[in-house]
């Protein structure tokens, strides 16, 4: 599972010209999915997230995470963050997870996501969005499973 974090001023995605979610102070999620990802590798990777401690403090250091300044979320499926181009120039998605694993482990972060944050919105998934952000700093952090759940951390 890979999770690319923006932290961002606000954000929204629109699918055939309509906004279908829409954020202030936050993160923009997007969120890669692989053919071996489980509940258990999803619920690791949320708690990195929701624990992240990216926005500011009182003294401009970076100690507060997404919980502590109530900040919202939006979550947009993104399985192109699995995209090989290792060979040729055409990249290859075979090791994006399959739609029916991807859209349930997509709609259970979602899910787990709002246990911990009050406000969080979501693209849809497998349509063509479009998505539009002010990044705040910018700042932008990625997460990949297969560190995350390595460390245990």
């Amino acid at each position: 599972m890979r999770f690319v974090i923006q932290r961002v001023k606000e954000a929204r995605v629109c699918v055939e010209g309509k906004i279908i979610g829409q954020i202030g102070k936050g993160f923009l999620l997007l969120l890669g999915i692989s053919n071996t990802d489980t509940q258990e590798i999803a619920d690791k990777m949320v708690n990195k997230l929701i624990h992240l401690r990216i926005f500011e403090d009182e003294n401009d250091k970076t100690n507060l995470s997404i919980k502590d300044v109530g900040g919202e979320l939006l979550v947009i499926s993104q399985f192109t963050l699995y995209a090989d181009c290792k060979k040729g120039n055409r990249p290859s998605f075979i090791n994006a997870g399959k739609p029916e694993l991807a859209n349930h482990l997509y709609e259970y972060v979602i899910d787990r996501c709002r246990e911990e944050i009050a406000v969080v919105e979501h693209g849809e998934f497998g349509a063509h969005m479009e998505v539009s952000l002010t990044n705040q700093g910018p700042f932008t952090v990625v997460l990949d499973s297969d560190e995350i759940v390595r460390s245990n951390g």
